[in-house]
């Protein structure tokens, strides 16, 4: 029966980190490692990592729902929201969870359609609070989190 390697030195001996021998001592074979290499440079593609959206993400409309219990607090400045708070829980049980928001997010939730408003493409508010598309993935994580939490609604594109 032959011996086979711990899971995180079979990967080394795959990537050529790792030198595995076969070793006989009287009746029992076992494995012996050695390095090949001392030191490892990882050469990361962050490019492919990245996340695409579809043209259907900024056309969806959405707004605040009403009575969600959340609060939106105003950021120091009065422009913006600063955060967004969420209780879970009853009685003594009950939790407190906030939700710091980035300049962007705080601009975007400020120009949020209140819950008796229409509701408003992602889009047309990242237009209104004057915020760039380039920072939609940032918006689109805020929304999806919000979304969950039943804080806005949002319609189908």
């Amino acid at each position: 029966m032959k011996p086979h390697p711990p899971a995180g030195l079979s990967q080394g001996i795959i990537l050529g980190v790792v030198d595995q021998q076969e070793v006989f001592e009287e009746k029992r074979p076992y494995l012996r490692y050695t390095l090949k290499r001392r030191r490892i440079v990882p050469d990361l593609d962050l490019g492919q990592v990245r996340r695409t959206r579809t043209a259907g993400d900024l056309a969806r409309k959405v707004r605040e729902k009403a009575n969600s219990g959340a609060r939106f607090s105003l950021a120091r400045s009065g422009d913006r929201i600063g955060q967004v708070t969420f209780w879970t829980g009853e009685g003594r049980e009950r939790k407190e969870h906030k939700i710091n928001l980035t300049d962007p997010q705080g601009l975007f939730l400020y120009h949020l359609p209140f819950p008796n408003a229409e509701p408003l493409s992602i889009d047309d508010i990242l237009r209104k609070a004057g915020v760039g598309e380039k920072l939609a993935p940032e918006i689109l994580d805020i929304v999806g989190v919000l979304i969950r939490r039943d804080a806005i609604e949002a319609e189908p594109a």
